[in-house]
């Protein structure tokens, strides 16, 4: 999940996308900005990116097991006959 510097980060962005002839933003937008985005990503239901990194690298060496057992199943195959 983002963290609450990202999505203060994020809110300063949408506030100062909003354009200037608006007038003042009221008191309180970026607090609400920041809410939303934190229920909706709530519900999307992200990882981190040091997550994501971890799991690649869990995911990695899993594969490389697999296809050391697969090798080594051929091999036995192989000798069996």
């Amino acid at each position: 999940m983002l963290n609450p510097s990202q999505l203060e980060e994020m809110a300063k962005k949408i506030a100062e996308a909003i354009p200037q002839g608006m007038g003042a933003m009221p008191k309180g937008l970026e607090e609400q900005v920041k809410a939303i985005l934190s229920r909706s990503f709530e519900k999307m239901d992200l990882v981190s990116r040091q997550e994501f990194d971890i799991q690649t690298g869990v995911l990695a060496k899993t594969r490389q097991k697999l296809e050391a057992l697969e090798k080594a199943v051929s091999e036995l195959e192989a000798n069996k006959k």
